[in-house]
C-alpha cells in the first residue's frame, strides 16, 4: 500500500511509526553517506596537500551532511549525529544509526547516544483463557 509521508512533520512517533519511516531515512541515509565516503577517500589521497581542491572537498562534504541532515528532519526526525536520527516517542528518542536495518534503541530526552538501551517490543497479552487452556492439556498415559 503506498503512503504518503507528510514533509515538515513534527510530531511524536510510536515504534510502528518511526519502524515504517525507517526505510525512507535508511535510503536517503545511505546514498549521502556513500557520497561523502567517496569524497573522504579523495581527500585522503591528497594528504598533505593544502589547496583550494581540498577546501573545495571539505566544503562539498559538509554540504552533503547538511543536506542529510535537512531531509531527515523534514521527515520529523532528528539528525543527532553523523548518520545518526532520533524519533520523538513523547518520553525520550526512539535511536537509530546507519546502517542499522530496525530501529531498536531508545534513549532518554536528557541522554544521548552512547546511553542508549534496547527497545523491548510490546508482545501482546494472552488472555487467561488461552493460558488455562494451554496448561489444561490432556496427558496421554501408555501401558
Amino acid at each position: 500500500m503506498d503512503r504518503i509521508i507528510e514533509i515538515n512533520r513534527r510530531s511524536v512517533f510510536s515504534l510502528e511509526e518511526a519502524q515504517e519511516l525507517l526505510p525512507i531515512v535508511f535510503r536517503i541515509t545511505k546514498a549521502y553517506s556513500q557520497k561523502v565516503e567517496a569524497m573522504i577517500e579523495r581527500l585522503d589521497a591528497m594528504t598533505g596537500v593544502a589547496d583550494a581542491a581540498t577546501s573545495s572537498l571539505e566544503f562539498q562534504v559538509n554540504t552533503l551532511i547538511q543536506e542529510w541532515q535537512n531531509k531527515v528532519q523534514k521527515l520529523g526526525a532528528l539528525p543527532k549525529g553523523l548518520w545518526i536520527a532520533d524519533f520523538d516517542s513523547g518520553d525520550g528518542y526512539f535511536c537509530w544509526k546507519f546502517p542499522e536495518r530496525r530501529i531498536e534503541y531508545w534513549h532518554k530526552y536528557t541522554d544521548g547516544y552512547s546511553k542508549r538501551v534496547r527497545v523491548i517490543e510490546e508482545v501482546p497479552p494472552i488472555s487467561i483463557t488461552h493460558h488455562i487452556s494451554r496448561s489444561l492439556r490432556p496427558i496421554e498415559i501408555t501401558d
